[in-house]
């Protein structure tokens, strides 16, 4: 479907913001004609005629039309405004709610910047083209029916001669639309790219201070600054050229009718005010002209900021969202945890390398299973197919024996909680963070995991304790502090399975020790997956498997696998003989 088709099927909503809108724009117009004739009566009749009695009822019935004109153009005003916000809204809570529907390695690809743009610039620039051009062009091409009627009822043979524009003016018109699409698409993109490394350089502002890239920071937002200047050059250039054009064009015709009816009028066959009032008309035919000029440009920079929504709304969701006749519920819990099975695992990313090769795998209810190996190796991918944030390419992974996409997304993160390696606060207070978990939690509830988390101290010590603001990505927070709270956040949801994907990563070595000696008690009776940071942290796990290269090559429980000699053996002797070597990547490097 055509970007401007699918852009007014917005407007279905709301019919009676479009009628009222485009009603009182065309009784304003309709008003504006009576102008002209009143003042050709004015200057025939009244002036002409020496009949000054009828003088102060005609400038007041003037007055009237202008008041009647200016308020009925206040109403469109109004309600243009009111439907203008209510699709902006439509369109912006459409873009959100296809964010949320695609899948987390859909963003791996775009920039932050890039996607705010659109929601931001692009959506207004597609609602100015929804609203304002339909509105604008329909009156326009009203007017233009309308003044032509009344031109053609004064004088035919003068209306016929102000046509003579017509043509250059269609013409003109016709090559800007078929030429101005790729100006206005490479602005937008220019602009996006622009608004990306911007919101990368300030949230990155800190590294860029701290390394001394200021000067490398500026060339580069220059150069992307520089790509928006041209690009935008490139369609002022444009209009520079063809909006004077075409007004002159305008005038032109103007100056054509004034020498065709001024020759009328020296020759009798035309009074003077009747050439004013057409002379006026005439004005009010090029005017619309003009404004289809104007919208002319406006619907191409809107066809470009669509085809960047529609590209998004488009997108195809991650597989859960899709509708499925597939799905059932979960089976009751036996208990607090559940069962998860990785059944022959294959998996590859978009690039076709693939980076799991035949995973089996079983985690009783209640048994943890930490994630053993050297960067690369497959743990974080194995372990984010718990949550759906990928689908094997081969293969199954079960819950209590229901194949996950069998079960919708909202039911299966329900049960499954995740906190990364790299933790994520929003700019709100503690609390607020943390209600992610649990909306509406209680004091004691929020006291309890945050105590359990190691976080409690620290939050305690803070100005507002949990009501304190952690700024952008909780900048206000160390990096030890901010991962305590997104342990306490998982713990408050309280899943039957847990994913710890490196948690413990960020922390020192002794806030480290803290936060074990809190899930050692927390993750009792629950289902966990540890992608382990330290071997110190894996000892108590109830299964160990050593991930190299996309497989397993070991498993089993600590002191097991220390006495069989392998490779997870190896690796504790290093450690032993060299405690200075603390995490997994080094003990491998180490090997």
């Amino acid at each position: 479907m055509p970007t401007a088709l699918r852009i007014a099927a917005y407007l279905r909503k709301y019919p009676g913001f479009a009628v009222g809108t485009i009603t009182a724009a065309l009784l304003s117009t309709l008003l504006g004609l009576v102008y002209p004739r009143l003042t050709g009566v004015l200057i025939d009749d009244v002036i002409a005629k020496g009949q000054a009695d009828r003088l102060p009822w005609l400038v007041g019935l003037l007055l009237l039309v202008f008041l009647g004109r200016d308020g009925l153009n206040a109403v469109r005003i109004l309600l243009n405004n009111l439907f203008e916000q209510k699709v902006i809204l439509d369109l912006r809570r459409d873009l959100y709610l296809a964010f949320q529907r695609l899948s987390t390695s859909w963003y791996d690809h775009r920039s932050s910047g890039d996607l705010l743009t659109r929601v931001s610039e692009d959506v207004m620039n597609m609602e100015r083209m929804l609203i304002d051009g339909i509105e604008q062009g329909l009156i326009a091409i009203l007017q233009l029916l309308g003044v032509g009627f009344i031109l053609f009822r004064i004088d035919p043979i003068l209306a016929a001669w102000s046509l003579a524009p017509i043509p250059f003016l269609a013409a003109g018109a016709l090559y800007y639309t078929l030429t101005a699409h790729p100006r206005y698409r490479v602005q937008r993109k220019a602009s996006s790219a622009m608004n990306s490394l911007l919101m990368d350089h300030l949230q990155g502002m800190r590294q860029i201070k701290t390394y001394g890239w200021l000067e490398e920071g500026a060339r580069r937002f220059e150069k992307v600054a520089h790509d928006v200047r041209t690009a935008s050059l490139g369609i002022m250039k444009a209009w520079a050229f063809y909006s004077p054009a075409m007004a002159w064009f305008a005038a032109a015709g103007t100056c054509l009718v004034l020498w065709v009816g001024g020759r009328s009028v020296l020759e009798g066959k035309m009074a003077v005010g009747e050439l004013v009032a057409f002379l006026l008309y005439v004005g009010m035919f090029y005017e619309p002209v003009g404004r289809l000029h104007s919208l002319n440009q406006l619907i191409q920079a809107g066809r470009a900021a669509g085809e960047r929504v529609f590209s998004i709304l488009d997108a195809e969701p991650e597989p859960g969202h899709l509708p499925t006749t597939s799905l059932r519920h979960l089976p009751p819990r036996r208990s607090s945890a559940r069962e998860v099975l990785f059944q022959n695992i294959h998996f590859s990313y978009k690039t076709g390398r693939e980076v799991l090769h035949g995973i089996n795998l079983t985690i009783p209810a209640g048994t943890s299973l930490a994630l053993v190996g050297p960067t690369g190796a497959g743990k974080t991918t194995l372990a984010s197919l718990v949550a759906r944030f990928h689908d094997p390419t081969q293969g199954q992974v079960l819950l209590d024996g229901t194949p996950l996409p069998q079960i919708s997304l909202d039911e299966l993160r329900r049960e499954v909680g995740v906190v990364t390696q790299e933790p994520f606060l929003f700019q709100a207070t503690i609390r607020e963070n943390l209600e992610l978990g649990k909306p509406g939690a209680t004091d004691q509830e929020i006291e309890k995991v945050l105590h359990a988390a190691c976080a409690l101290n620290f939050v305690r010590l803070l100005s507002d304790g949990w009501d304190s603001k952690v700024g952008e990505r909780g900048v206000r927070l160390s990096a030890g502090e901010r991962q305590r709270l997104s342990i306490a956040r998982a713990l408050l949801k309280d899943p039957p399975v847990l994913v710890l994907d490196e948690a413990t990563a960020s922390v020192d070595t002794a806030t480290e020790k803290q936060i074990q000696l809190a899930l050692d008690h927390l993750l009792a009776g629950r289902t966990s997956i540890v992608v382990a940071h330290r071997l110190s942290t894996v000892r108590k796990a109830d299964a160990i498997a050593v991930v190299e290269a996309g497989r397993i090559i070991e498993m089993g429980k600590h002191d097991e696998l220390v006495r069989k000699g392998g490779l997870y053996s190896r690796l504790w002797s290093i450690q032993s003989e060299h405690t200075e070597l603390q995490t997994i990547e080094e003990l491998f490097t180490a090997s």
